[in-house]
């Protein structure tokens, strides 16, 4: 694992069993913080159903099938960007992906804690868009859509208790537009961050969209209102 790490092999995070520790232990924890790799301490029975296994001694670590993209390279560089907080199921987060890039947004941007990363089933299920989206993450959604609004953008939050229809609503550009995790919607502080919410009628008894499919409407709308 420390020479994947040398030999900048993408990672999505490393586990660590809580209580461990040594020399060994403390040079992964260095080399994944040079190399932008998460590091979470968790306890043993977590690492042996990720690993699948009990022979882990005590490190596991999750590969990335792409490299995560650098924030403050992309961010400031389109028309749109989508913000994700704490979308946890890979093909959710994959076909987030495919539809951002066919709706035009130059990136996305993930938390690294409590968050699909970029594995090979995100891969699969974006079907080649991750070749042409950047994606990086980011340590607090909250402080960066404060940093997006430093920069410009607009934030635009989809929520089922919005006070805007999504295909009304008017579109400031750049815009950045935050979905909320699965079954979770957006988090309070996020929320309240936002400077639009927005709503997408439902005229079942389900309140709520899957995910992905609340981006693929929200994205295209978008598309059609703010580029024409």
């Amino acid at each position: 694992m420390a020479e994947a790490l040398r030999a900048g092999r993408p990672l999505d995070r490393i586990l660590i069993a809580k209580g461990a520790g040594g020399a060994r232990i403390q040079e992964l924890v260095d080399l994944a913080r040079e190399a932008g790799t998460p590091v979470r301490f968790e306890d043993r029975g977590s690492l042996q159903r990720v690993a699948g296994s009990a022979a882990h001694q005590g490190v596991v670590a999750l590969g990335a099938e792409f490299k995560y993209a650098d924030y403050d390279q992309i961010a400031g560089g389109g028309e749109l960007v989508v913000v994700l907080d704490g979308v946890e199921d890979p093909h959710n987060l994959g076909a987030i992906v495919r539809t951002a890039h066919a709706a035009g947004a130059a990136a996305i941007l993930i938390p690294e804690r409590r968050a699909a990363g970029l594995t090979e089933t995100v891969a699969k299920a974006a079907a080649g868009a991750l070749e042409h989206l950047p994606v990086a993450r980011v340590t607090n959604i909250n402080r960066t859509l404060e940093n997006l609004k430093k920069r410009g953008y607009w934030i635009y939050g989809v929520d089922e208790r919005g006070t805007e229809d999504y295909n009304q609503v008017k579109w400031n550009n750049p815009a950045a537009i935050v979905l909320g995790a699965e079954g979770k919607g957006l988090h309070q502080q996020v929320r309240d961050g936002c400077d639009v919410l927005i709503r997408i009628p439902v005229a079942g008894k389900i309140s709520s969209l899957n995910v992905s499919v609340a981006a693929g409407i929200v994205l295209f709308a978008w598309k059609t209102r703010a580029l024409g």
